[in-house]
């Protein structure tokens, strides 16, 4: 398809501008002092960038975003392009630090807020769901002349969590991601299709159907979120990583290793990750059927279960950096700034206005990302818990660096898109005009030039593999691959160089120029340089034949990054490969090492039986019963029948402790036998509360999913309702505790909170105990009198007090007023007796009112009802009873031993507990009986009902 005549209808031309004379005003960069920042471009030269890409004349293309959303934000109100957004070139010809040209490269209808782009020679991959497009520009004109779609079926169309960056890979790939708004269903151009899917629906209105459980071609599901590789003639679509919220970029640097940021669901649990291979990277269940809250364990800590790290096969979540609207990732391999700065991290946050920063190190058989700091930021305190529509935002000017993106220039310099608004995230923006800037960093006091990249000669080649921005080395990349063995004179000398990442490109250049290269790069496994070694293996993975590699050697490898790296490379193979390799493993086995677990637990997958003998094997229990950690970690992440025995007898031992009993009984839950939920069911009454509670916890959210047909769940004696609201109402109340958390986020929970009954209790007994946050005490306040449980009902009233209803219940006037019994007895049965009865009619709750004339004449009668606290009858004082579970009792004990207590709630059922599950129990100062005005009850009912009482028969 032509696109020549789209571009002549949008007048196509260069256009210039000053810089200087129509500056916007915006946020100053906060730096270290040895960086000098300048805004290197700026709206109307471009608008609303959403990311960036560098071609071999060092011009920073970029793709605009201005019909943003439209469906949420009036394009009425707001700079709109009736005839699609663009892409845009932008370039400084007179290298003076400033751009001062721009031109449309495309504006087409099909792009509706592209999110990703990559300049690959005379091809632009553009990414914009449901399509990843090409444009090619055959003549370089900088006019495109064919347009195709390259993939199609990803799912987020006009969606934030949709396809975003491009990037090619050392291995000479396009390494590319995609949201959570799905489903995916993708074929590559070999037939191959992939399908992911998710129960997340919504954001937009084009969003409306998902699911999960969905396999693809090669037998697996694929949930989320997804990190992808793919040929550039588009075969060989592969899943590198899944089961992400919306990661916004994946960055893969020349090492071959890759790099996230993901957000959140508001809760302050956004963070910074190392990917490991075909990394589960925790947001929904593990087929995408659940979402984290509803696995979400009592007890468990937010950022845990946001990303389900105590499930088995769940990748590290890596740096919890708090609230947030994460955006574009970059590796900084260049030479400009100086050997301690290269190989940083950056991360860019738009909710945090900042670019965070991290040194990465290989720790155990993956990378430790070290301390994050705030490299580039508009604000001088860095805010956690910031709240991402807050509307005092409009007049902050510092809070409206919004950075989208960041790349490294040919030059070597950082160059950060500014989206600029006052507001991101929930598909909003609140900049009518869409200004964008670009902001350009540098060392101080040093000038950065653009190089002229030379294609033609070998000299030339090698010197474009050596430049620091990412996507102009492919073309370069190629032209030497295509040399094969004549290049290698060429690639061997940079083995040496004094950068390492340059040395990384060499070496998976090195494995695809024939087969010299192969064996070339075979002999750095030899190498004492760990990194060599790692590079050297990945290359040859990547070359497509990793077969004759020397596998006694590599899984005995000194480095437990090479050894795992190696092992993930055995998953597929048939299970006599994987079982030598899983027994050659264990040898060097830290059971600390979350991601050599996985990859031991991968190896095992559909042969758990035999995995977990050849462990107990390894590491035997010692005389007296004990475990290693290897074992108990191995049983954990291998669910085997076979180890079912002997993890309950271990939960039998007394001596184990809380925290080894969930462990335990989280190995015994991921196990979808019928005896691993028979083993629980075992612990269900046990005499210890704690380990009862999660026992049952267990079958009920198991009662659900993986063991619904294992147990006659209506005889055995579980609520599984109650324990899973339980569990959700926990879940809920550590969440009015993250004093991050967006306190409009805290408030719709406690709301949720004071309509539930468990979670009224809960409300309450934290009133009491002064552990609720003082900023939801009026939400909690407004709302609980509407909580369907009396007791939560009459506990806020004597709490927070009767709300004043006018009307005068002054003793005097009561018995000065005209009362009536039958009127009496009509208002006595719509008031009383849902606690009190008479003659055998009513609830057996509060005392029985029969006989009350012979007690009160009319004066101290009508005391007690509007004064319920002025004299409590013995056996009714009201008592709070809060159990280990979280969970409480409110109402009237009738009994007590060494070993019970009995209880009777509001409702009159008597409630029978174990003096082990009680945390505490406190009598309240107030009666449960509310006062008039607490029921909306009028001077003249009251009245009447006490000539009714006081004239039983």
């Amino acid at each position: 398809m032509s696109v020549k005549s789209i571009t002549i209808i949008i007048a196509l031309s260069v256009l210039s501008y000053s810089c200087e004379s129509d500056a916007i005003e915006g946020p100053a960069l906060f730096s270290p002092e040895e960086f000098e920042i300048s805004v290197w471009a700026e709206s109307p030269m471009f608008f609303n960038p959403t990311n960036m890409d560098v071609d071999a004349k060092g011009r920073i293309w970029v793709t605009e975003a201005v019909n943003y959303r439209n469906y949420n934000n009036d394009s009425n109100s707001f700079l709109h392009h009736a005839q699609g957004d663009r892409v845009m070139i932008l370039e400084d010809t007179d290298q003076d630090g400033v751009a001062d040209s721009s031109r449309v490269f495309v504006q087409d209808p099909d792009l509706v807020s592209p999110l990703g782009i990559a300049v690959l020679g005379n091809k632009v991959f553009v990414s914009c769901a449901p399509h990843l497009l090409v444009y090619t520009d055959e003549d370089g004109d900088d006019v495109p002349d064919k347009k195709e779609i390259f993939l199609t079926g990803f799912g987020g169309l006009d969606h934030d969590h949709s396809l975003h960056s491009i990037l090619a890979g050392p291995d000479g790939k396009l390494y590319f991601n995609t949201g959570n708004a799905g489903p995916h269903q993708v074929t590559d151009k070999s037939g191959w299709t992939l399908r992911s899917g998710s129960l997340y629906t919504g954001g937009s209105p084009y969003n409306t159907s998902n699911s999960g459980g969905q396999i693809s071609d090669d037998g697996k599901v694929y949930v989320g979120g997804l990190a992808l590789k793919i040929n550039p003639d588009g075969t060989g679509l592969e899943v590198l990583a899944h089961n992400f919220r919306n990661s916004y970029e994946v960055f893969v640097d020349s090492r071959g290793d890759l790099w996230q940021n993901d957000n959140d669901d508001q809760v302050v649990t956004c963070r910074v990750s190392w990917i490991p291979e075909k990394g589960n990277a925790g947001y929904f269940s593990s087929d995408g059927t659940r979402t984290w809250q509803a696995d979400q364990r009592p007890g468990q800590d937010i950022f845990s279960a946001h990303w389900h790290q105590d499930d088995p096969g769940v990748m590290p979540a890596g740096d919890k950096t708090g609230a947030g609207s994460p955006t574009g990732m970059m590796r900084y391999e260049g030479d400009a700034f100086g050997r301690q700065f290269r190989g940083t991290l950056m991360s860019a946050d738009a909710g945090r206005n900042s670019i965070f920063s991290y040194q990465p190190q290989v720790f155990k058989s993956g990378y430790e990302l070290g301390t994050r700091t705030i490299l580039f930021s508009s604000v001088k305190e860095d805010d956690e818990g910031y709240v991402w529509n807050d509307t005092s935002f409009q007049s902050q000017k510092a809070k409206w660096f919004r950075p989208s993106d960041l790349v490294t220039g040919t030059d070597g310099a950082i160059y950060i898109a500014d989206w600029y608004d006052p507001v991101v995230g929930g598909h909003q923006m609140k900049d009518t005009t869409a200004v964008g800037k670009i902001y350009r960093i540098v060392p101080k006091d040093k000038k950065l030039s653009t190089p002229t990249l030379d294609y033609d000669s070998d000299q030339g080649l090698v010197e474009v593999l050596k430049n620091p921005a990412v996507n102009v080395r492919l073309k370069a990349f190629e032209a030497l691959k295509a040399k094969g063995d004549t290049a290698i004179p060429l690639i061997e000398p940079l083995l040496s160089d004094e950068n390492p990442f340059i040395q990384s490109r060499a070496i998976y250049l090195l494995a695809q120029l024939g087969e010299q290269g192969k064996q070339k790069t075979l002999k750095l496994l030899d190498s004492e340089d760990e990194m060599t070694r790692l590079e050297a293996l990945r290359a040859i993975k990547a070359s497509g034949n990793p077969s004759f590699l020397p596998s006694d050697q590599l899984l005995q490898d000194p480095s437990a990054l090479v050894r795992r790296t190696y092992a993930a490379m055995l998953w597929d193979r048939d299970w006599e490969v994987r079982k030598k390799a899983f027994e050659l493993l264990l040898k060097d086995f830290d059971p600390t090492d979350s991601w050599y677990l996985d990859a031991l637990g991968k190896l095992a997958t559909g042969h758990e039986q035999e995995a977990f003998a050849i462990s107990i094997k390894t590491f035997p229990l010692t005389e007296k019963g004990e475990w290693s950690e290897e074992l108990e970690a191995l049983a954990w992440r291998i669910p085997s029948k076979e180890a079912i025995p002997a993890l309950k007898k271990r939960l039998e031992n007394e001596k184990l402790g809380t925290k080894k009993q969930d462990y335990v009984l989280t190995s015994l839950a991921f196990i979808p036998e019928k005896s691993a939920a028979e083993a629980i069911y075992s612990f269900s009454n046990h005499p210890d509360s704690s380990l009862a509670e999660m026992a049952n916890y267990w079958l009920s959210f198991r009662q659900g999913n993986d063991w619904k047909e294992f147990l006659d769940w209506g005889k055995i004696g579980v609520d599984p309702e109650k324990t899973r609201k339980l569990a959700e109402m926990k879940a809920k109340r550590s969440l009015l505790l993250e004093e991050k958390m967006a306190l409009n986020d805290r408030k719709n929970q406690a709301k949720a909170m004071a309509k539930d009954p468990l979670g009224g209790q809960m409300l309450m007994e934290m009133l009491v105990s002064n552990s609720l946050p003082a900023d939801l005490i009026d939400t909690v306040k407004e709302t609980i009198p509407s909580n369907p449980n009396l007791g939560v009902r009459v506990q806020a009233g004597n709490y927070f007090g009767s709300k004043a209803n006018g009307e005068n219940y002054a003793i005097d006037h009561l018995k000065s007023l005209n009362s009536d019994v039958l009127r009496g007895e009509a208002a006595f049965k719509s008031f009383c007796t849902t606690c009190h009865s008479v003659n055998g009619e009513g609830k057996d709750i509060g005392p029985d009112l029969s006989q009350i004339k012979t007690k009160y004449d009319q004066t101290t009668l009508l005391d007690a009802i509007i004064n319920p606290n002025g004299g409590i009858v013995f056996g009714y004082e009201p008592w709070l009873v809060k159990l280990k579970s979280g969970e409480s009792y409110y109402g009237f004990i009738q009994g007590e031993t060494k070993e019970t207590l009995i209880i009777k709630d509001l409702s009159g059922k008597r409630i029978t507990l174990s003096l082990s599950e009680i945390d505490q129990k406190k009598q309240e100062a107030y009666s449960i009986m509310p006062d008039p005005a607490s029921l909306g009850m009028k001077s003249q009912e009251l009245a009447d009902i006490s000539a009714y009482l006081l004239n039983l028969r």
